[in-house]
């Protein structure tokens, strides 16, 4: 099999981060299906890792928490027991929880998982130590937000307030926005500024451009991997490779991360020095053992 040109690689990226779906991307650029999906897991692999190591130490004041919807394989809602024997087991309902700064826009972290109590602990360990203070936290009304955060943080000084929605029944089952209230749950957190608009925006930007995003889509994630690979491809070209509308730079440079705005060859770049840095590994590991026989 020939090996993709760095141009191609940039190519098939591009085309995914722009919100096609992997049949659109193959016959957008003549590659094949499994080509892609193997270019997405490297690039997906490798842009996880280099945005765990280099979101630390951030200055975030503010940040913001939310989980939004999707599903892999096919919709949680409304299916039977039968019919849920018949499909993988991790197929479903599956929730993003992000956690977004609300002065420079950047996706300090993400988790992938359900909409449970363990997932929240998960997500909130992930991000607890990557910031040069405490920030204050916003969080919507879910329960599940304020053990995580409790035990997350432990004994260290949080401020901490939600934002409770709510909602009027119009018969049918619809039911209609009616208002919010803010409430301070830890601390003595500034509540002109709990909020939780500026990742609800992010959310609206997610589901415009990734079509696993859309809620009525035939382009949704089949496996759950492959789900986790796009969803860290998408958030490094987000926080890296586009320039933010009101900040007038990338996300990643508001935070001090970076100091440019990338370009999808440079992901291609931090996946390839990944890949390389394996293989030297590998070669040392096996040099060792041959010295040591």
């Amino acid at each position: 099999m020939n090996a993709l040109t760095r141009q191609q690689y940039s190519f098939v990226l591009q085309c995914l981060c722009e919100g096609n779906s992997v049949a659109s991307t193959t016959r957008i650029t003549g590659t094949a299906k499994n080509t892609i999906l193997s270019l997405l897991e490297r690039a997906g692999v490798a842009c996880a890792e280099f945005m765990d190591a280099n979101h630390v130490n951030l200055p975030c004041q503010y940040i913001e928490l939310d989980e939004i919807w999707s599903f892999v394989g096919h919709k949680g809602k409304g299916t039977t027991n039968g019919d849920k024997l018949q499909h993988d087991p991790q197929d479903g309902d599956v929730w993003t929880w992000k956690c977004v700064c609300a002065d420079t826009k950047l996706i300090v972290s993400h988790h992938v998982g359900g909409r449970t109590s363990d997932n929240a602990n998960a997500f909130c360990r992930n991000f607890a130590h990557r910031f040069t203070d405490i920030p204050q936290i916003s969080t919507d009304g879910l329960s599940s937000y304020a053990l995580a955060i409790g035990f997350a943080f432990g004994s260290q000084d949080v401020d901490y307030g939600k934002v409770v929605k709510h909602y009027k029944s119009i018969g049918k089952g619809f039911e209609i926005f009616t208002g919010a209230t803010r409430k301070r749950m830890f601390g003595e957190p500034d509540m002109s500024r709990v909020s939780t608009s500026f990742v609800e925006r992010s959310n609206l930007t997610l589901r415009m451009q990734n079509r696993r995003f859309a809620r009525r889509t035939n382009a949704h994630s089949k496996i759950l991997d492959n789900h986790r690979y796009m969803l860290a491809l998408g958030f490094m070209h987000y926080n890296y490779c586009r320039k933010h509308m009101t900040l007038k730079k990338t996300p990643a440079m508001a935070a001090g991360v970076s100091d440019h705005i990338w370009t999808i060859g440079e992901i291609v770049d931090v996946m390839q020095a990944r890949e390389e840095r394996i293989r030297a590994a590998e070669f040392e590991e096996a040099f060792a053992m041959l010295e040591t026989a």
